[in-house]
């Protein structure tokens, strides 16, 4: 194929995309547009948008390259992710009732009302949103730079760019449109690359006789072994559970129903897409098993396809980068507007400022987020660690925070510190790292162990949840003077 024809066909369609962002998002006034669509999404766009974010840059360069050194492993991806977004749509939907705008928002309402809590998760969410769209930079730039043949760290920087142009034009109201669109384009994409790069190699009796014998068990449990290949499915589950741009779907959701109908049907697309990362994965491995870096196999399997086929294809996991990322761009940028601002200002921005604000901060995430894509070209080595260092904390703290009102602010920071702790023991201890698979099982464990424990021995939250909700909306709402507690419950928060 060749490179300019790509270039300029991506050019068109990524100006399409860009129009079409405008045109959906011209009426936007304040920051509640901006970031969450003026919390009015219908179900339709809510699953468009949620398809397009899971469907990413792991499940196209990550999960194929998986599958292509791992056989069936390639599935673990989309299993891990099918049961995270499940379990999210089941488990945290109502709290759409609660009206919140960003995850930190949501960890203080757990803990009474903790601005020691707020203001931590706010800086470790932050992170993480920069951590996930630097790894959609970095399967950007690893599609950019196959498909025209220019440096990779130069094809990571034009992605980054793009990002700035493709958000912030038109906020998150864009954002779900587009992704819509993206998603229809990924998915037939990877159907028609997974039917004919089989069909390339002759059919699956050829691929069974080429990929080892231990590839092909079931996960490939046989040649991972069963806990790593069950910590690979946990930590994408667990990321899942606790990343920011999947809450900012639900705080963005028209009704509960409606966001818990969307991710449902995510779920379920999601767990029969998992097949296809494995199938392509393993039919690039029959093709060419000496590929330097296994990030390249989806890309590879483009050169057996005519050159319109491969163009789509091509096109498409661009689409499953662009549409993920620019979920994450939104939710770093909810976090500063939200979050960081305040805890510098003391007050949120003036609404007839929110707007140009946003747009301000979105350079700065993906200024950042660029920073993390130019250190990896491993993209599943990246989403692992960044998981298991920052959202198995979060994760616990979600868990215990929604069902256990005994939880406190002092046993969710045991619960962020202790994870952390974890994950930097597993991942120091080469031998402990072979045994887990990665550091997400015993940082899970040792979180919880952490959060219980420290919740047991100090003392219960001074505000109930309900005092809670209403300090966290009045400091949203920029209105300080608040009616004073009723009698009897005007102790200081322990936060």
């Amino acid at each position: 194929m060749n490179n300019i024809s790509f270039l300029v066909w991506f050019t068109l369609y990524a100006c399409a995309m860009i129009t079409l962002g405008w045109y959906v998002s011209r009426h936007q006034k304040n920051g509640d547009d901006f970031l969450l669509g003026g919390r009015s999404l219908p179900m339709i766009l809510t699953l468009g948008s949620t398809v397009g974010t899971m469907v990413g840059t792991g499940s196209s360069v990550g999960a194929v390259g998986f599958g292509y050194t791992n056989g069936w492993a390639g599935m673990l991806y989309g299993l891990g992710g099918a049961v995270g977004i499940l379990l999210v749509a089941w488990l945290f939907a109502p709290v759409r009732k609660l009206r919140f705008m960003t995850m930190s928002e949501e960890i203080s309402y757990y803990t009474g009302g903790s601005k020691i809590v707020k203001n931590v998760v706010a800086v470790l969410i932050f992170i993480a949103s920069i951590g996930w769209l630097g790894a959609h930079i970095l399967g950007g730039g690893l599609y950019l730079a196959w498909a025209s043949g220019i440096d990779i760290n130069v094809a990571k920087i034009i992605i980054a760019l793009a990002f700035v142009v493709y958000v912030g034009i038109g906020g998150y109201s864009a954002v779900v449109w587009i992704d819509t669109v993206q998603s229809i384009i990924l998915f037939v994409g990877f159907i028609l690359m997974a039917v004919l790069a089989v069909n390339h190699v002759g059919g699956w009796e050829n691929i069974k006789h080429a990929v080892d014998p231990a590839a092909q068990s079931l996960f490939a449990v046989d040649k991972l072994g069963v806990l790593p290949a069950f910590s690979l499915a946990m930590v994408i589950g667990v990321g899942v559970l606790a990343t920011p741009s999947y809450r900012q779907r639900i705080y963005s959701a028209k009704t509960v129903s409606s966001v818990r109908q969307s991710f449902t049907i995510t779920g379920l697309l999601y767990l029969l897409f998992s097949f296809l990362p494995a199938i392509i994965g393993m039919a690039v491995w029959t093709m060419n098993a000496q590929l330097d870096n296994s990030g390249f196999a989806f890309l590879f399997a483009t050169q057996v396809l005519p050159p319109v086929l491969a163009m789509a294809v091509l096109i498409a996991g661009m689409s499953a980068n662009m549409s993920s990322g620019s979920s994450d761009a939104i939710a770093g940028v909810s976090i500063i507007l939200r979050d960081l601002y305040t805890l510098v200002t003391g007050h949120m921005p003036a609404p007839e400022k929110a707007i140009r604000l946003s747009r301000i901060f979105l350079v700065l995430v993906i200024a950042l987020a660029l920073l993390f894509a130019l250190t990896s070209n491993d993209i599943i080595s990246y989403i692992t660690k960044m998981i298991s260092m920052i959202m198995s904390g979060m994760f616990i703290c979600s868990i215990l925070g929604r069902f256990w009102h005994r939880f406190n602010w002092q046993g969710a920071l045991a619960a962020l510190a202790g994870g952390a702790g974890a994950s930097v023991a597993v991942l120091m201890d080469s031998d402990w790292l072979a045994f887990w698979g990665n550091p997400c099982v015993p940082s899970v464990l040792t979180s919880l162990g952490c959060a219980v424990v420290v919740t047991l021995v100090t003392p219960a939250n001074a505000l109930s949840r309900e005092e809670a909700l209403a300090l966290i909306t009045r400091e949203r709402e920029s209105q300080p003077d608040a009616p004073p507690l009723p009698i009897g419950k005007r102790k200081p928060s322990e936060g």
